[in-house]
């Protein structure tokens, strides 16, 4: 269950990084704006992608590969179907973020960064969902959910897996 990078398809991934570049060059800081699009597009920010962002905005391969590993939401591969996102921050943990992601990982046989063999759920952390007062957080496909538990996430994952059936 470890996290595997997806093959991308090189003629799309050359086809939409041109087409990002094209409509974001010219803007100011173009850098970030260019990777957000690239990973809407394509799930993740593939890195046989960087050098030809790096050529175009005249920076070497190590700044651009810097910026990509530096923020934690881009990822070289794209995530499960089902995406759920553990805040780690302070607030987070001073209401017991550590062992709701302990026992989270127990349940789901996942390690945090982690997808499933089968694709069907990626389990993250993240720093800082920005519900403090709400503490623990967590984002399951781009829902934010706060005061959460184990089962209460768990039963999430469940109701939203029998959704996505057909």
């Amino acid at each position: 269950m470890v996290n595997l990078p997806q093959r991308f398809d090189p003629e799309q991934c050359q086809a939409v990084t041109r087409e990002v570049l094209a409509a974001h060059r010219d803007e100011p800081g173009a850098l970030l704006p260019i990777l957000h699009d690239i990973q809407d597009r394509l799930g993740a920010v593939p890195p046989e992608v960087l050098p030809l962002i790096a050529e175009d905005l005249c920076l070497s391969r190590a700044e651009v590969h810097g910026v990509v590993s530096f923020y934690h939401d881009f990822r070289a591969s794209p995530p499960g179907r089902q995406h759920l996102r553990l805040c780690q921050a302070e607030a987070c943990q001073s209401m017991g973020a550590k062992a709701l992601s302990e026992q989270l990982q127990q349940e789901l046989g996942l390690a945090l960064g982690e997808t499933r063999a089968d694709g069907s759920l990626t389990l993250e952390a993240v720093y800082c969902l920005g519900n403090c007062a709400c503490a623990p957080n967590a984002m399951l496909n781009g829902e934010l959910h706060g005061r959460v538990d184990a089962q209460g996430l768990l039963a999430l994952l469940q109701e939203q897996e029998q959704e996505a059936r057909p």
